[in-house]
């Protein structure tokens, strides 16, 4: 039996396609029309999905949604009406649910199928509770802990629970209008980053400052251990003035969250354009301080509550990779997992998964763990684009070979990243997340001292505060960090070893820590070996890893890797077994 999960109508919409229980493709439907964190209904993710497995809707036998816009109705309606919400807010947010609750007639419209075909097909789940099967199914924990944080998601911004390993039990809800993720965000947008999205920006700016602002934060969220947690509701307006947004087809939008009460704790808030300043980076420190704080006080209960020694996270939050390296090292769990997704995307292989749960079915966990679930091509549909742009590549003097044997690409291009080369790597199936995880990677030497500035000024085109990652083999990680852990899809920060640093500037962050991924043979072959053969020639068991993207969604076609190259300053580019290389 198939199943199709989605997540529609927010930031990150996305489509998965299960059979019998195994997760076979998943994509996010910014891959395919290159807006960041595309809404709306993901028509080309379900194409791509029904599409490579060559079936049609008729196949298939349910629909899930990582959202139930009925679930506390009564909830939203009165809060809605006692709070006098504006009305031009209250309809955009009648509007989106009445996209939700009829998706059946978004399907009518993309594929042409006849009324009401769909209906009894379309499930809709809680939305925490995806969040939360997304992360503790695939796990193979016999139990956990289980805690979802994000901005809300039907009513609800945070959820505390159990999992048996069967079954889930919700210990603790937050509801509207408390939020932590809505808490990061404000800062975030205060901080002069307004796109849906850019919490990460001042995770990576914080480690620039020192958390001096701490004490006057926690007037704006404090936490509460009856209660998790509790925003200070003066600095903010989404629950009273309501926040312009939008969850339709193309970039997801949100209006400034906080009132103007947090200027004046603060001082002026930052523009757009302006200059980052010291104080600017200590309030980005002092934001993610409060957050780990609260996080990992809360994580502390919940372990009173129900002593397991494994957690699981999930939601937008738990992308926050530093917060999530503090874990093992301030609460008495000792093991954290975080699956590949655990924003909203991943929900729709959540809902997918209380799917097949509530029918009675058995679950592949293997095919969840895997994150390389999206799109690949053939060496003769590379061959076909680059034999079009061949008079491109005699102009800037650019070199194409194709390269017969795998191991004989991997180790050349091993040397010539040794060689200070910056390489876009375009192989094997498409990673599913937020993270390129080595087949949509750009990759570059580590012990470069200047690669970063490289990379951020001339290449992403980005901030030259924000790090880069080490992948590094699974069974060197005890030698270069400060704990031996797995983190295979790149959720957790961790101290690189003070002896280690100087060896490696180029993934070592202002405090001396690195966003790791961990690389096995089991998972990726080709990437594991092409870093193992880049140690044999210089000892360094690690490549630097960003997304293959140019302030863009990762790459998705041999198209736009190329094109990626040519506007850039990559000096090589490989797309299979072509390796593509500026001359000198």
């Amino acid at each position: 039996m198939y199943i199709i999960g989605l997540n529609v109508y927010h930031g990150d919409a996305s489509a998965c396609l299960f059979k019998d229980g195994k997760l076979l493709f998943a994509a996010e439907e910014e891959r395919f029309t290159r807006i960041k964190h595309a809404a709306g209904f993901p028509i080309n993710a379900i194409r791509y999905c029904l599409e490579n497995e060559k079936i049609s809707l008729d196949d298939v036998g349910f629909i899930t949604l990582n959202r139930n816009p009925k679930k506390r109705i009564l909830d939203k309606l009165l809060y809605a009406i006692k709070n006098k919400l504006k009305i031009k807010n209250f309809y955009n947010r009648i509007k989106n649910f009445k996209n939700i609750t009829s998706i059946e007639k978004q399907f009518e419209k993309y594929f042409q199928i006849k009324p009401n075909i769909l209906k009894k097909k379309i499930i809709h789940f809680d939305h925490h509770l995806s969040h939360a099967a997304s992360s503790v199914f695939p796990s193979e924990f016999s139990n956990s802990n289980f805690i979802t944080i994000d901005g809300f998601g039907d009513f609800l911004s945070t959820t505390t629970g159990y999992f048996d390993g069967n079954n889930l039990k919700v210990f603790k809800e937050v509801k509207f209008p408390h939020s932590l993720g809505l808490f990061y965000t404000a800062i975030t947008q205060y901080l002069g980053f307004k796109k849906y999205g850019d919490e990460y920006k001042v995770m990576g700016l914080a480690p620039y400052g020192k958390p001096i602002y701490k004490e006057k934060i926690k007037q704006i969220v404090n936490y509460k251990k009856n209660g998790l947690f509790k925003l200070n509701l003066d600095y903010f307006i989404h629950h009273s003035d309501g926040v312009e947004m939008s969850w339709l087809d193309g970039e997801p939008t949100i209006g400034n969250v906080y009132s103007k009460k947090l200027s004046t704790l603060l001082g002026d808030e930052r523009l757009k354009e302006e200059e980052l300043t010291q104080k600017h980076k200590d309030i980005a420190a002092s934001t993610q301080k409060i957050y780990e704080e609260i996080l990992l006080k809360i994580l502390n209960d919940l372990h009173i509550l129900s002593p397991s020694k494994n957690i699981c996270l999930s939601g937008g939050c738990a992308m926050n990779s530093v917060a999530n390296g503090k874990i093992i090292d301030n609460t008495p769990y000792e093991k954290v997992y975080i699956n590949h997704a655990p924003g909203d995307s991943g929900g729709a292989i959540g809902s997918a998964i209380l799917a097949l749960k509530k029918l009675s079915k058995t679950l592949d966990t293997n095919s969840i763990n895997n994150p390389y679930l999206g799109s690949s091509y053939k060496n003769s549909e590379i061959e076909k684009l680059l034999n079009e742009k061949n008079s491109i590549f005699l102009n800037k003097n650019i070199k194409v070979r194709f390269v017969e044997n795998k191991d004989d690409l991997l180790r050349e291009l091993a040397k010539k990243i040794s060689n200070k080369k910056i390489v876009g790597f375009f192989n094997g199936k498409m990673e599913f997340g937020p993270r390129a995880l080595g087949n949509r990677s750009i990759l570059a030497d580590p012990r470069s001292k200047n690669i970063r500035e490289i990379l951020n000024l001339k290449i992403k085109r980005r901030e030259s505060f924000r790090p880069f990652a080490p992948s590094i083999l699974k069974e060197t990680v005890k030698d270069w960090f400060d704990i031996d852990d797995e983190v295979p899809f790149m959720s957790k920060v961790y101290q690189i070893k003070i002896e280690k640093r100087n060896l490696i500037p180029a993934v070592t962050h202002v405090d001396g820590t690195g966003r790791l991924q961990t690389v096995s043979k089991e998972l990726n072959l080709n990437y594991y070996n092409l870093i193992n053969y880049f140690n044999k020639l210089t000892g360094i068991p690690m490549l630097l890893n960003t997304s293959f993207n140019e302030n863009e969604p990762i790459v998705c076609m041999p198209s736009e890797a190329l094109a990626c190259f040519l506007r850039t300053r990559m000096d090589i580019l490989v797309l299979e077994d072509y390796l593509i290389e500026r001359q000198d």
